[in-house]
């Protein structure tokens, strides 16, 4: 027997014959005597519409007031979901996220889990061998009120859930079976990884691939929840029911780097289009003058990733070129454009027409040359490198935007990571 909980994204519930197609793998579970917990997201796009609705009403709304709309596509899926499980024979019986309690910050819109009390949960599913089908993306702020964790959640929420009820895994449903070494639409030779670790599932999370949610994964890492990523859609017959101690799983497990044998160099390949690049002109070369640019953008919580820093001839200027979110750049060179007396710079200019790559791999921790070979194949395809930075397991560059199909299947070949 195992303690599995499974969650199911809004693509997996998105009209009722998907939700009876979620409600047989739980029963395969069921029958196999595992104990189960289910989160589930909104249906497809239910989220979308709902915070639509509140645009609609007031374009200055109460942050409160949206957490209580938007929340409620996952209440519906998960009333529906433990309805259909009940006609099947299933005991089961559906959670909101402030009946658990999942306790959060008070921050609406974007709120962090503080604490969950797995207690009854568990109690129910090992006494009365109770499927609990809990909404995902919600919880219980400090004012009573439902919170929401911000896009993605759900992923976050069954990964916390599952540290509370002490589950032996963790599997994150979704409309792909599995991580594979890049994105499959644009590299057919891609495939998918049995194995991977936290390290490199965050790195890829934050880099690009959308498979999980940045935030699930690092809590993951930080509780020793194992994941595996699989697809609803295959036939849910077909699947193994989990398992304590068994290796047989369809997808994608992310673990601890000990439970991989053969580490490769590089795992991965990602890129993401929705970066911005800033450079400020002739700005002066003195000690301070970094924090007065990054220290206002900070204040308004826009983070800054790659920096590149070129002193001129004369060394009295220096350009500085760095990148922010897609979304934030016109915030970020009007917040530029208020502190030019404090920076001084000559001029500031950014564009969108870039796309950051990056190489990632636990395997590169302990080989030299990933780096010069990177470099090196993409300057023979005439790709110029606008900025560069690592981390023990990443190297990412920032490119044109034009290159970004022939630069990842470039670095894919050249790792070795097309299919065989």
């Amino acid at each position: 027997m195992a303690v599995v909980v499974m969650k199911f994204g809004g693509t997996s519930v998105g009209d009722l014959e998907r939700i009876r197609n979620v409600a047989q793998h739980v029963r395969r579970e069921v029958d196999a005597g595992n104990k189960c917990a289910v989160v589930v997201s909104a249906m497809s796009g239910e989220t979308n519409r709902l915070v639509d609705f509140t645009r609609d009403a007031s374009a200055l709304h109460d942050a409160r007031e949206y957490d209580a709309v938007v929340s409620a596509g996952e209440q519906v899926t998960s009333g529906l979901l433990a309805i259909v499980l009940q006609s099947m024979g299933i005991a089961a019986r559906s959670w909101q996220g402030w009946q658990i309690p999942i306790v959060t910050n008070d921050a609406h819109g974007s709120a962090r889990i503080e604490d969950i009390d797995g207690t009854e949960l568990r109690r129910r599913m090992d006494e009365d061998d109770q499927v609990a089908v809990i909404a995902g993306f919600q919880g219980l702020g400090p004012d009573n009120r439902i919170t929401t964790l911000g896009r993605g959640g759900s992923d976050t929420s069954a990964v916390a859930i599952a540290a509370a009820v002490k589950a032996d895994r963790c599997d994150i449903y979704t409309d792909v079976d599995g991580v594979y070494t890049t994105d499959p639409r644009m590299v057919p030779k891609a495939k998918r990884m049995e194995r991977i670790s936290y390290e490199e599932m965050l790195e890829m999370a934050s880099l690009g691939a959308k498979v999980l949610q940045t935030r699930s994964v690092e809590l993951a890492m930080v509780k020793g929840v194992r994941l595996l990523v699989r697809s609803s859609f295959d036939a849910p017959d077909s699947v193994p029911p989990a398992s304590v101690n068994a290796n047989e799983f369809t997808g994608t497990l992310v673990c601890d780097e000990d439970e991989i044998v053969e580490k490769q160099i590089v795992s991965g390949i990602t890129y993401a289009k929705d970066e911005a690049k800033v450079t400020l002109v002739k700005v002066a070369d003195s000690p301070g003058v970094a924090a007065s640019i990054f220290g206002p953008l900070a204040d308004a919580n826009i983070n800054v990733d790659m920096i590149v820093q070129s002193v001129s001839d004369d060394g009295q200027s220096t350009d500085m070129t760095f990148t922010v979110p897609g979304t934030d750049l016109e915030r970020a060179l009007a917040k530029l454009d208020d502190c030019k007396g404090d920076i001084d710079y000559q001029d500031v200019r950014g564009s969108t027409d870039v796309v950051k790559v990056s190489v990632i791999g636990i395997g590169m921790r302990s080989h030299a040359g990933v780096a010069a070979s990177m470099f090196k194949a993409l300057a023979e395809k005439g790709i110029n490198l606008q900025a560069i930075s690592t981390s023990e397991i990443k190297i990412s560059v920032l490119i044109d935007s034009a290159y970004t199909e022939l630069a990842v299947r470039t670095l894919h070949s050249l790792y070795g990571l097309d299919a065989a």
